[in-house]
C-alpha cells in the first residue's frame, strides 16, 4: 500500500532525500531500445539541463545524480531557510520562470498600485509558492511533468510516460548521506556501462571531475559543494566532507564491484570510512546493496546492527 508524502519527506527528521523516477513504457527513457533501434539517449540532456534549472528556481541543492537507460537517481538537499530569506519579489520572480502566474501577480510585477486587499491576496499567494519552492514534491513533479510531455510529443502518443509517482528515501545520518551518493554515482559501473568514474556519462560524479579539470558543461546544474575546511562548513551551505576523500572512497568503492579493473586502494587510506566508523565491510553493504531495498525513513547503523544479528553474510553481492 502507499504511502503519503506527508509521511515519507519530513524536513524535521533531514534534509536529505533520495529520489527515484523510472519510465514505464516499453520504449527507454534514455537508451538504446533494442527492439526498434531507436536512440533516446538526448533524453539524457533534456533530464540535466532540467536539473539545472529546476536547482536555480527552487531552495533545493543537489548533491548527486545519475541518468540512467529507463530510469533516474537524484539526492536532494531542501534549505528551507533559504527560501524563508527570499523577498516576496524574488519568490514572484523564481516562480514566475516556471509558470506564468495569476493576472493579479503580473499587474504587481508590473508595478500596478493595488488596493490593500489585492495586496493582500498577494501575499497569501506568496506565500503559497515560497512553500512549493522547498518542496520536493513541486520539484520532482514539476521535473517529471516536463520532460513526460516533451518525450510524448517526441512519440506521438499519450498516456502515463512514468510507472507511478517518485519514489523517495529519508537519508537521516552521514553515513546514509555518504553511501546512497556513492550508490547514484557508481550506478553505470554497476551495470557494466562505464569502467572508470570519469567515463561514467550523466552522473555527478563525472561532472565533478569534469569541473576539476575545467571542462564541465554550462548546461550541467551546479551541484552542492563540499566544505575544503572547517570554515567553509560553517559559512556555506555545503555538505560536511572533503571533496577529495569523498572522490576517493567512490572510486576504491567502485575498485570493489569491479573485479575486473586494475588497481586497488589500502581500506586504511579511505579517510571517510574512518571519520564514520565503519568498517570495509559495512561500507561496502551501505554503497552496494542497503540502497536496493524499498526502506525509508532508514538510519543507516541501526540497519546494519539488525542484518549483523540476523546474521546476514558479509559477502557483497
Amino acid at each position: 500500500m502507499t504511502r503519503p508524502r506527508s509521511a515519507l519527506i519530513s524536513l524535521e527528521a533531514t534534509p536529505y532525500y533520495h529520489c527515484i523516477a523510472r519510465c514505464v513504457r516499453r520504449a527507454f527513457l534514455c537508451g538504446q531500445d533494442k527492439q526498434s533501434g531507436r536512440s533516446f539517449d538526448h533524453r539524457k540532456t533534456w533530464l540535466v539541463t532540467r536539473f539545472k534549472k529546476l536547482s536555480e528556481v527552487f531552495a533545493i541543492d543537489i548533491p548527486a545524480y545519475a541518468v540512467m537507460s529507463n530510469h533516474y537517481h537524484l539526492v536532494l538537499h531542501v534549505d528551507k531557510a533559504r527560501s524563508e530569506g527570499w523577498s516576496r519579489e524574488e519568490v514572484i520572480v523564481r516562480w514566475k520562470r516556471l509558470y506564468e502566474g495569476p493576472e493579479l501577480v503580473q499587474r504587481f510585477a508590473q508595478g500596478e498600485a493595488l488596493s490593500d486587499a489585492e495586496l493582500e491576496i498577494i501575499n497569501r499567494t506568496v506565500e503559497v509558492w515560497r512553500s512549493r519552492l522547498a518542496s520536493i514534491s513541486w520539484f520532482m513533479s514539476c521535473l517529471n511533468y516536463h520532460i513526460a510531455l516533451h518525450a510524448n510529443k517526441e512519440d506521438g502518443c499519450t498516456g502515463r510516460f512514468w510507472e507511478g509517482r517518485f519514489k523517495s528515501q529519508a537519508l537521516l545520518d552521514d553515513a546514509a548521506l555518504l553511501s546512497c551518493m556513492a550508490y547514484v554515482d557508481l550506478n553505470p559501473i554497476r551495470a557494466g556501462l562505464a569502467a572508470s568514474l570519469e567515463e561514467s556519462d550523466f552522473t555527478s560524479i563525472q561532472h565533478r571531475i569534469y569541473e576539476i579539470q575545467g571542462k564541465c558543461d554550462r548546461d550541467k546544474p551546479k551541484l552542492m559543494s563540499f566544505a575544503e575546511s572547517a570554515m567553509d562548513e560553517q559559512q556555506h551551505n555545503c555538505l560536511p566532507y572533503n571533496l577529495g576523500d569523498y572522490l576517493e572512497l567512490v572510486d576504491w568503492t567502485g575498485r570493489v564491484i569491479r573485479n575486473d579493473k586494475i588497481g586497488y586502494i589500502k581500506n586504511t587510506e579511505t579517510k571517510l570510512l574512518t571519520s564514520l566508523e565503519l568498517s570495509a565491510m559495512q561500507w561496502q553493504v551501505l554503497a552496494l546493496q542497503i540502497q536496493k531495498k524499498s526502506i525509508t525513513m532508514l538510519h543507516v547503523l541501526d540497519k546494519l546492527a539488525s542484518m549483523e544479528k540476523k546474521g546476514s553474510p558479509s559477502k557483497v553481492a
